[in-house]
């Protein structure tokens, strides 16, 4: 199966095209760039509909213990081929594309076999992926993703050990998480230790990736590598301890090489990709990393923050080189930065995101974004004194909380729980409770004398919403920002994929910013804060506190 399609995008290799994946939850989508970074082409692949034999829910899969979620990696691998021939479909290409890098759902790990290596490098080209690899090259077929939140048990031995979770935060970049993959190999080493014992490499989604077009399993990077509980956040090094307390002494072999950064060419495409789909043997193989630190790539400058609105609510701030990390990180996570190892992106990551603001949508609004918009637009900022505080999955931020909390505000100083509030409250309740949460930590996350952050970019399903860009605006008092494209994540690791092979040119030398001239993609500011509204939420951020302190203690 070669690329005898229609060629309709660009003569081989000149001038250059720059692929940009990103294996999310739900889905997987293409990002193709010029070298002016202008989008030449995107295409995707959405688990659920697409892939309806796997029989996933929002691309992922609920498992017989509590709080297990998971997805099959088969069906990863039956979306990438059918990205390939969507995208020759739509007469992209394949031999002008120069390099190649993405993202990957962060936290997501995959488990090889001790065959994997040997299928990987041996593909035949008549033969799609899933066909030569599942369920041989893995030890174990579904992937354990970002919203499991069944390893509490391994999180507690885990800070046990290190000193408690400030002492593990310092050192990792956060304190033990359900989802991190750390005690997600600890759990599947207490719980199945044949598979584990059976497993001869882990990789996250993101060197998962590149490992099939590398023809051999891929080095984890440095970015992703910082949301698993493994790595020294200041080292970028694998730390001893870690490893030891997680999985034993074999961990370190079963991770592979030490972490390596973005913008690196781990070499070149394998020979199955140039016989099945006419990429060029000069195509360049990134690392991929992290969804959210992509996102950071994409999008993001000094003085930014940068509002992911997906599946998950995420904020993200780059910080400037330091020499320890922030305190308080107990409550957020201190990311690797992809492209500049001295610097950190700090994150704030919910579980109850876009999913959340879509039950409300469908419980009270009859699955209608108007009817939701207009019962947030005819009810006044602070919600007529109604906090409502929903957590449908075991949350991130607060810890495990689980349920829906309603609460009365009194004066903007005393709060009553009730049983519930008015239909019509439910999704001004949900936005401004979620906005809260986060405003409410920005201050513990940012640097002393940290200059006021002045632009909000937003990304994501929900960045689309009109209300919710001007809510955000209000609330975070700032100017709120789009970006010309909806897949930041794509665009972010097609713009790694140029960093990668525009370094290579110069001898591998050169950084990000000295590439993009320290600019962003186009952004374009679809709303302001007004200055009443924004007094109503400063005064309520105090009362938010209240609302989530009782709702912990429940």
């Amino acid at each position: 199966m070669g690329n005898d399609g229609p060629t309709l995008l660009r003569t081989p290799m000149f001038p250059p095209l720059f692929l940009g994946l990103d294996l999310s939850t739900q889905q997987l989508k293409a990002v193709l760039i010029a070298e002016d970074a202008s989008v030449v082409h995107e295409s995707a692949v959405h688990f659920d509909n697409d892939l309806p034999k796997y029989n996933t829910v929002n691309g992922a899969i609920q498992g017989p213990l509590d709080g297990e979620v998971t997805s099959p990696v088969a069906m990863w691998l039956d979306a990438i081929d059918l990205l390939m021939e969507r995208m020759k479909s739509a007469g992209v290409d394949f031999s002008a594309i120069a390099a190649i890098s993405g993202a990957g759902q962060q936290h997501g790990s995959v488990y090889w076999s001790a065959d994997a290596e040997t299928l990987l490098s041996s593909l035949d080209a008549k033969l799609p992926l899933r066909e030569q690899l599942a369920p041989n090259a893995f030890s174990i077929q579904r992937a354990p993703i970002w919203q499991d939140s069944s390893t509490t048990e391994d999180c507690r031995a885990l800070e046990d050990v290190i000193g408690g979770p400030q002492i593990l935060a310092d050192l990792s970049g956060s304190r033990a998480y359900e989802r991190f993959t750390g005690s997600q190999i600890s759990k599947i080493r207490r719980l199945d230790a044949a598979a584990y014992a059976a497993t001869s490499r882990i990789s996250l989604v993101s060197s998962f990736i590149p490992s099939l077009f590398l023809g051999h399993i891929a080095p984890i990077e440095v970015s992703d590598a910082s949301g698993m509980n493994l790595m020294n956040v200041l080292s970028c090094k694998w730390d001893h301890r870690l490893l030891e307390a997680c999985g034993g002494p074999e961990l370190r072999v079963k991770l592979g090489p030490e972490p390596v950064p973005g913008g690196t060419s781990l070499g070149k495409i394998s020979e199955w990709w140039l016989k099945r789909w006419g990429f060029s043997p000069e195509c360049i193989v990134a690392p991929f990393t992290g969804d959210n630190p992509a996102t950071v790539v994409s999008l993001s400058a000094p003085g930014d923050a940068l509002l992911s609105l997906g599946t998950s609510t995420t904020l993200l701030l780059s910080i400037p080189p330091a020499d320890t990390p922030p305190k308080r990180f107990t409550t957020s996570h201190l990311l690797s930065h992809p492209t500049t190892l001295d610097a950190q992106i700090a994150m704030l990551c919910y579980k109850n995101g876009a999913l959340a603001r879509e039950q409300i949508r469908d419980r009270f609004c009859e699955g209608d974004w108007d009817r939701f918009n207009t019962d947030v637009e005819s009810t006044p900022a602070g919600n007529n004194g109604y906090m409502g505080l929903y957590f449908p999955l075991p949350e991130i931020i607060p810890p495990n909380v689980v349920g829906d909390f309603f609460y009365k505000v009194e004066d903007n100083a005393s709060i009553t729980p009730v049983e519930n509030i008015p239909n019509d409250a439910h999704p001004r309740a949900i936005l401004e409770s979620q906005f809260l949460s986060i405003r409410s930590r920005i201050a513990a996350i940012l640097p002393p004398h940290a200059p006021h952050l002045h632009r909000l970019v937003v990304a994501g399903g929900s960045s689309s919403n009109d209300t919710i860009r001007q809510l955000a605006a209000d609330l975070f008092d700032m100017k709120v920002y789009v970006s010309g494209t909806k897949q930041a994540a794509g665009m972010g690791g097609a713009l790694l994929a140029k960093y990668a092979w525009w370094r290579a040119a110069q001898g591998d030398t050169g950084t990000f910013e000295e590439m993009t001239g320290g600019e962003v993609g186009e952004l374009k500011c679809v709303a302001e804060p007004r200055p009443e509204m924004t007094k109503v939420y400063d005064e309520l951020v105090g009362v938010y506190q209240l609302c989530e302190e009782e709702a912990v203690k429940r």
